[in-house]
C-alpha cells in the first residue's frame, strides 16, 4: 500500500468525516452570525434588512438538511442564550418573542427545506431551494408579526413587501453558491 492510499484511507475514516461535518456546521453557524451583522434599519417598521437570509439558503443548500439545521439552529440558540449574533448585536430569549422572532424561528426550517431540495443538484433545484427557503423565512417572520401588530396587513407591508426585491438577488445569489459551491463542499464532508 503506498504512503497516498493509506493516507486516504485515515481521511475517510468515520471520525475524521464527523470531525469535518462538525467543523462545516460551526463554520455555517458563524457565517450567519456574521452575516446577521451586516443590518440596516428601516425607518417604517421593526425589521431591519440584512444578509442573514442569504447566509441561511447558502449554508442549509450547502450543507444539507441536516447540517444545515443544526447549523442555523446553534445561530437561533446562541442568540437566545445571550450572544450577540443577532442583527445589530441583539441577543436574548425577548428577541424570539419580538417582531423579528418569526424570522430567526423559521430560519433552520428554512436551512432544511434549502437544503432538502437542494441536495439533487443542478441549478434549477437550487433556485427552487432559495426560492422555497425565503418564503419560509418570510411566512415565518409575517405570521409573529401579524400575531404581535394584530394587523396581517400591515405584516405584510413592513415585513415582507419591502424586503422581496432584495430577497430576489438573495435567491440568485444562493442558487449560484449552491450549485457552484455545494458540490465541491459536499464531497468534503
Amino acid at each position: 500500500m503506498s504512503v497516498y492510499q493509506s493516507h486516504a484511507s485515515q481521511v475517510d475514516q468515520p471520525s475524521v468525516r464527523t470531525g469535518r461535518r462538525v467543523l462545516a456546521v460551526a463554520l455555517g453557524t458563524a457565517v450567519v452570525a456574521a452575516a446577521a451583522q451586516v443590518s440596516v434599519p428601516l425607518p417604517f417598521g421593526p425589521v431591519p434588512m440584512t444578509l442573514s437570509p442569504l447566509a441561511v439558503l447558502l449554508v442549509g443548500g450547502i450543507l444539507g438538511p441536516r447540517g444545515g439545521v443544526a447549523a442555523v439552529a446553534a445561530y437561533v440558540a446562541l442568540g437566545a442564550v445571550g450572544l450577540p449574533v443577532y442583527a445589530l448585536g441583539l441577543a436574548g430569549p425577548a428577541i424570539l418573542l419580538g417582531p423579528t422572532g418569526g424570522y430567526l424561528l423559521a430560519f433552520p426550517v428554512a436551512a432544511g427545506v434549502t437544503g432538502w431540495l437542494a441536495q439533487k443538484g443542478g441549478i434549477g433545484l437550487a433556485v427552487l431551494a432559495a426560492a422555497a427557503g425565503v418564503v419560509v423565512i418570510h411566512l415565518g417572520g409575517w405570521a409573529q408579526l401579524a400575531l404581535i401588530t394584530g394587523d396581517p396587513e400591515l405584516a405584510f407591508r413592513v415585513g415582507t413587501l419591502p424586503f422581496l426585491p432584495g430577497d430576489v438577488l438573495k435567491v440568485a445569489l444562493a442558487a449560484a453558491g449552491i450549485s457552484g459551491l455545494g458540490p465541491s463542499l459536499r464531497r468534503l464532508l
